[in-house]
């Protein structure tokens, strides 16, 4: 069986100041895409007004700015996704709302569907909890 096309994908809804650029972020994630860990598949900049309307922008109609970058799963986020995980955030907020996809696992998730095998659950836990967790431990 070929390797699958794409590995696990994972939906990260990330506020920031709206006062402020997510620049340090976008820089974090084009890091991680440039070192082969993570590649961005698709981009949504979420806000919540203070009447608690939702607004999404596309990167080409947002007022951060991304540079150059090329998403090769636009779309992947669907109005349904965009709308559910929005509804998360507090009033006069501001987030990014990235479809990553694992490249790490890829082959792995490819290994295991060889196999006849699958992920049955993958649970993830935000840095704060673990750090917690284990500054509580030691």
């Amino acid at each position: 069986m070929p390797d699958l096309e794409y590995g696990p994908v994972e939906f990260v809804l990330a506020t920031y100041d709206a006062g402020t650029s997510p620049a340090g972020v976008i820089a974090a994630v084009f890091d991680l895409a440039e070192s082969g860990t993570v590649r961005l598949l698709d981009l949504v900049d979420v806000s919540r007004g203070p009447d608690g309307e939702l607004r999404f922008l596309e990167i080409d109609e947002s007022s951060v700015s991304f540079g150059e970058l090329e998403l090769p799963a636009h779309g992947l986020i669907a109005e349904a996704d965009a709308n559910e995980l929005g509804e998360r955030l507090p009033r006069g907020s501001a987030a990014l709302l990235l479809a990553v996809e694992l490249t790490w696992a890829k082959h792995l998730a490819s290994e295991f569907a060889a196999a006849g095998g699958e992920v049955v659950e993958s649970v993830r836990i935000p840095a704060p909890v673990v750090n917690a967790a284990l500054a509580e431990a030691r």
